[in-house]
C-alpha cells in the first residue's frame, strides 16, 4: 500500500464501522501508526497536539480493532474499517459526529465482535470466550449445535424471554466461531444478501 504522505509525515485516517458502515471519528496517521496499527490490529494515530503515538482507546478503554486499512486512488488519504469496542468519541457518543444512526443491534453486534477478537489475540485466564477459543473449532462448533437446540426447545416448550434469551446464546457463540474462522463481515453479508434475494423470489446465482 503506497501512502503520499504530507510534508510532515502525516495522512487523514477515516474510521469505518466494519459492521455497520457508518463513519466513527478522523485521525491522522504517520508510518509508525500504520506500522502499530497493522502490527497490533489495535488502531494507533499520530497525535499532532503531543507530536507522539497513541493506541485509541488507551486510557478510556474503547479501543478500535482493524479489519481491514486501504488507501485512496491517491495515496493520499486512509480509510480504516474497525470494530469499536465501545463509544468511540470522548464525548461519549458512537461517533465523533454524535450517536450513531446505525441499528442497535449491528452496533451491539461489532462491539461484541471487537471484543472477542481481542479475547482471541489475548487469550486472558478466566475468560469464557477465551476458554472456548483455546479449545479449538470442533469443540466451539459443538456449542452452536447445543445452543441452536436449545433455541428450538425454548421455542415450542418455553416462554418468550426464555426463548430470547437462548437466541442471544446462539448469536453469542455464532461469533465466537466466526472470529475463530477470521471470517470477513463482508462475506457474511453477502451471505445474507444472497438469502434475501431468494426470500425476494430472486433467482441466485448459478
Amino acid at each position: 500500500m503506497k501512502v503520499n504522505w504530507d510534508e510532515k509525515g502525516l495522512a487523514p485516517a477515516i474510521v469505518q464501522d466494519a459492521s455497520t458502515g457508518s463513519v466513527l471519528m478522523l485521525g491522522w496517521m504517520d508510518q509508525e501508526a500504520l506500522d502499530a496499527t497493522e502490527r497490533t490490529a489495535d488502531v494507533h494515530f499520530h497525535s499532532r497536539s503531543r507530536g507522539k503515538l497513541w493506541r485509541k482507546g488507551e486510557t478510556s478503554g474503547n479501543t478500535l480493532h482493524v479489519v481491514s486499512i486501504a488507501a485512496d486512488c491517491d495515496g493520499d488519504a486512509l480509510l480504516v474499517r474497525a470494530h469499536p469496542s465501545g463509544p468511540v468519541c470522548h464525548t461519549g457518543s458512537a461517533t465523533c459526529w454524535g450517536d450513531d444512526p446505525a441499528p442497535t443491534l449491528a452496533r451491539t453486534l461489532s462491539e461484541l465482535a471487537a471484543l472477542l477478537a481481542e479475547r482471541k489475540r489475548d487469550l486472558p485466564e478466566g475468560s469464557y470466550t477465551a476458554t472456548l477459543l483455546r479449545a479449538g473449532r470442533g469443540a466451539i462448533a459443538q456449542k452452536v449445535g447445543e445452543e441452536a437446540l436449545e433455541v428450538a426447545l425454548a421455542a415450542v416448550s418455553e416462554t418468550r424471554e426464555r426463548t430470547v434469551f437462548e437466541m442471544t446464546d446462539l448469536l453469542y457463540m455464532l461469533l465466537v466461531l466466526a472470529i475463530e474462522m477470521d471470517l470477513r463481515p463482508e462475506e457474511l453479508t453477502a451471505s445474507l444478501a444472497e438469502k434475501k434475494k431468494a426470500s425476494q423470489g430472486r433467482p441466485l446465482p448459478p
